[in-house]
């Protein structure tokens, strides 16, 4: 009998009495997992099929379904289960999962989101997003092809990510004749891989999510199976929620909540743990410790917050607290550092350009962060550890990264809502990879700032100016080095206390270990960044002659300093003219290909879209820019 012959009802209550059907509802537990594995695996029709047997199609659905399977479908005349799932065009005339899509359905003990993630290795960094919150995941193999390439890539990427439930899906079970040694052959060499990987164990089901063989019930086709069938297993299964709350009390703080003058809150969801009125808690990264006095949420206060709970925490003090702090109970807090090995799986196009400064954003914390050369990346075909300068889309590499402050964490073994972060590009706000916390450096932990009793207001107080960063850029000949000299001896006759640091000059000494990569780009402007700081906290007036090519890398050493302190001077040459002049002969020997990576030619320079001062060196001599911008600055602190 046909699937259409099926006498199909959705779950009358629904329509009879939707808000004795929500209750119904209401107090069920909650399971998040993910279908993954290679192409054409089938896991678009085991969750059309697992859609269908637990009723959560109406008829104009199921109509509409019937229709589209006629047309579209790779079925015949049955129904094709993937259509429910497969919703944008191009995956229907595809036949493929391009994007993660996210289905809800319930049965009478459990209620599910399942999300369907793309088999095709270009879209793995979607497969990541789905992976990112889930309970479990259900690995699909198609009994026909065995574990390929891409079923060991989303197995690693699985276990990285945290899941500990796994299912093993021998799905087409009846393109094989329900045999079972095609089976246990497949259980025997994905039972081999996932051992290598550290995945302890995992649960293995013979299914055909076509025809419905241990979706829902247990099939007479194979008699040899006496596991559970799918769904009796994701009823069943023990939920991330209930792990969670038996860990330690951590709250991220989202906003504070102070809608009068009577009532001040730290509103966040609860991550891990518990809380009650009366609990001693420890705000970090401050330390600062106060008593909870009230656990309120919309519907009134509460005698507990557990895990997965938005409350609002009113404490006993008037303590330091807002957005991006944790709050933890006072004796057993989590860590604050600003330096770690982490895990990162690459999801941008451009390949990672180590030194570049990116937003890390982690819970509510967003803080910059620089990622170094990785350590090595992982051959997920063989798990050997490789060499490697950068990672590229969907690599997976280990590297230490460095934030501008202190951080909470854990480690996300411990916890995904304080280990796991993702990185975003400053310029673009594209998210380019997901991470995950390994642990602190030692040296974060070991290496504190000194406080000192000469600070830089007195420096600059005794050299009777305010410290400043003349930040001069342009492309190669622009004149960046010639008004910048120029610039200092002004100043110099003015009795100010001034240092210039010049590009050619620092590569011949601080920089000289580094080449003209992006990347080598990027840690020469870092390095250079980080100088000026230190001689601006000396009270010095320094002036800097770089192309800088890179707006991040700009910005980056404009953050280093106090407010006002940086100052951006686009020395504006065009290419052709900086050419003509060419008095080092570097522009002859980059269009020759003697000279690689030459800014203008093939190495991009990203102009400033809004300087401190433009400088046309077309319309205006070297001495004239020069006089302008002593006066300017002058007329802007007359202390300088």
């Amino acid at each position: 009998m046909s699937t259409q012959d099926v006498i199909y009802q959705t779950d009358a209550l629904i329509a009879e009495d939707i808000n004795a059907y929500l209750d119904q509802h209401q107090h069920k537990t909650m399971l998040r997992f993910i279908t993954c594995g290679s192409v054409d695996d089938g896991k678009s029709t085991l969750i059309g099929r697992l859609l269908y047997d637990s009723k959560m199609i109406f008829e104009d659905q199921l109509a509409a379904l019937e229709n589209d399977s006629k047309k579209v479908g790779t079925q015949g005349q049955e129904i094709d289960f993937a259509l429910l799932v497969d919703g944008l065009a191009a995956e229907r005339e595809q036949g493929i999962t391009i994007d993660v899509a996210y289905r809800f359905f319930n049965t009478e003990k459990r209620k599910f989101i399942v999300a369907d993630c793309p088999g095709h290795e270009q879209y793995t960094r979607n497969m990541v997003t789905g992976a990112s919150t889930a309970d479990l995941a259900v690995i699909l193999i198609d009994a026909r092809k065995g574990v390929l390439v891409q079923t060991r890539r989303h197995s690693y990427l699985c276990h990285l990510i945290g899941i500990r439930n796994i299912v093993l899906a021998v799905n087409k079970m009846d393109l094989v004749h329900y045999d079972q040694q095609v089976f246990d052959a497949i259980v025997k060499d994905y039972a081999e891989f996932a051992k290598s990987i550290g995945i302890e164990s995992f649960t293995a089901m013979p299914i055909s999510g076509f025809k419905g063989d241990n979706i829902t019930t247990r099939s007479a086709n194979t008699p040899w199976y006496q596991g559970p069938t799918l769904v009796d297993h994701l009823e069943t299964v023990e939920v991330l929620s209930s792990v969670d709350a038996d860990k330690p009390f951590r709250m991220p703080v989202q906003w504070v909540n102070r809608p009068n003058l009577d009532f001040r809150g730290f509103s966040g969801l609860i991550a891990t743990g518990s809380v009650r009125p009366g609990d001693e808690i420890r705000v970090l990264p401050s330390g600062k410790t106060s008593k909870v006095t009230r656990v309120v949420t919309l519907d009134g206060d509460l005698d507990q917050g557990v895990a997965g709970q938005s409350v609002t925490l009113c404490l006993a003090d008037e303590v330091d607290c807002s957005r991006g702090d944790v709050i933890s109970l006072a004796d057993n807090p989590p860590q604050a550092a600003d330096q770690f090995e982490a895990t990162l799986v690459w999801l941008n196009d451009e390949a990672m350009l180590p030194g570049r400064a990116y937003w890390l954003k982690l819970a509510t914390q967003t803080v910059s962060v620089t990622v170094q050369q990785p350590k090595y990346v992982v051959n997920v075909n063989t798990m050997e550890h490789l060499a490697a300068k950068t990672l590229e889309l969907n690599a997976i590499g280990v590297a230490e990264i460095a934030t501008d402050k202190p951080i909470v964490f854990e480690a996300y073994n411990d916890g995904r809502t304080l280990g796991g972060f993702v990185l975003i590009d400053k310029m673009s706000n594209a998210t380019v990879a997901a991470g995950m916390l390994n642990f602190s450096l030692r040296r974060a932990q070991n290496v504190h700032w000194q406080a000192l009793d000469v600070s830089r207001e007195a420096h600059a107080t005794l050299k009777n100016q305010s410290p400043k960063v003349l930040w001069f850029t342009g492309l190669s000949g622009s004149g960046k080095s010639t008004i910048a000299n120029m610039v200092e001896k002004r100043l110099h006759a003015l009795g100010k206390h001034t240092f210039l640091l010049d590009g050619d000059n620092v590569r011949h000494g601080l920089n000289k270990d580094l080449g003209f990569t992006e990347a080598d780009r990027i840690e020469n402007i870092r390095r250079v960044g980080e100088v000026a700081r230190l001689m601006t906290d000396a009270g010095l007036i320094v002036l800097t002659a770089f192309i800088s090519p890179f707006r991040a890398e700009r910005e980056m050493v404009r953050s280093l300093m106090a407010d006002g302190e940086f100052v951006e001077i686009f020395v504006d040459t065009p290419l052709e003219v900086a050419e003509a002049r060419d008095v080092k002969g570097l522009y002859k020997k980059a269009r020759s290909g003697q000279l690689k990576n030459f800014t203008g030619i093939d190495s991009p320079y990203e102009a400033p879209e809004a300087p401190d001062f433009r400088v046309d060196t077309t319309a205006e001599s070297p001495e004239d820019a020069a006089e302008r911008i002593v006066n300017a600055l002058l007329g802007w602190a007359p202390t300088i």
